[in-house]
């Protein structure tokens, strides 16, 4: 009679295991797309923050030279990540704090999990002051 009666019980929940897995799944997968979409805009931004101001330096390195400022930021670009998202470098001389320095500000668009679609906007920014020649 015992014997039976687990026969029965495990009749009764043939399935449950599909059941579980595909409510885990649809919890757990959104999850992990957010969390990779999340560190690649991170990555992206980081990377542009770090060749904009590579950039700034290099032009006040180069006597204010902007195009120079602008090529280098581009080639840190397209060498850590991709050259699209090298398309909107932008090199000004602002002054702050009395100081004339170098802005490059760059602008990109970071693409849902880097397939295309629609984006998040990443403004990057670099400073550096001028040096003197």
């Amino acid at each position: 009679m015992p014997w039976t009666r687990c026969a029965e019980r495990r009749r009764g929940e043939s399935g449950a295991a599909v059941v579980d897995f595909v409510l885990v799944v649809v919890v757990l997968v959104p999850l992990v797309l957010g969390i990779a979409q999340v560190a690649l805009v991170m990555h992206v931004r980081n990377t542009l923050a770090s060749a904009a101001a590579e950039g700034a330096r290099y032009a006040a390195a180069q006597g204010g030279s902007g195009a120079a400022g602008e090529r280098r930021t581009r080639e840190q670009i397209d060498a850590a990540i991709a050259g699209r998202f090298a398309e909107n470098v932008t090199v000004r001389h602002v002054t702050v704090g009395g100081q004339p320095t170098i802005e490059v500000v760059v602008h990109a668009s970071v693409p849902a999990l880097g397939l295309g679609g629609p984006g998040v906007r990443i403004t990057a920014t670099g400073h550096a002051v001028e040096e003197p020649p």
